[in-house]
């Protein structure tokens, strides 16, 4: 008995290693658990977003924000996705606020070329862009 108790942590314990291994993430502990829950929640909003539930997708991206995205490409995505929902709903002063969010992460942010021509928040983007380059 005591040694499949034995075998039992060993698995439980490889499979723990591997888990926070595999985020990518140098260190370990509660830090990459974190971080991977955030990329987690990133993924999640993305994917409402995708499906077209843009408060689910506001929540969820905001709570990957909150947990602490610690790759910048990651922060600019959220703000980017952010931007979109706040532009579709017609709330284009938030809209322009996370598009200059992202761009304050990383100035050479650009959108898709198939996110760049979208009538609402094309514009918006083009205008913060416009305005860092001044």
């Amino acid at each position: 008995m005591l040694s499949i108790r034995v075998m039992l942590v060993a698995v439980l314990a490889a499979l723990l290693l591997g888990a926070c291994g595999a985020t990518g993430t140098s260190g370990g502990g509660a830090a990459t658990l974190f971080s991977s829950n955030a990329e987690k929640e990133l993924v999640k909003g993305i994917k409402n977003y995708e499906d077209g539930d843009y408060q689910s997708a506001l929540v969820t991206l905001r709570n990957a924000q909150e947990m602490g995205l610690n790759d910048k490409g990651d922060q600019v995505r959220a703000h980017k996705y952010v931007a979109f929902i706040h532009c579709v709903s017609g709330r284009e002063k938030q809209c322009r606020d996370e598009f200059k969010k992202a761009l304050e992460i990383s100035p050479s942010f650009e959108l898709q070329p198939e996110e760049s021509g979208h009538p609402v928040w094309g514009p918006v983007f083009r205008g913060e862009k416009a305005k860092l380059i001044k």
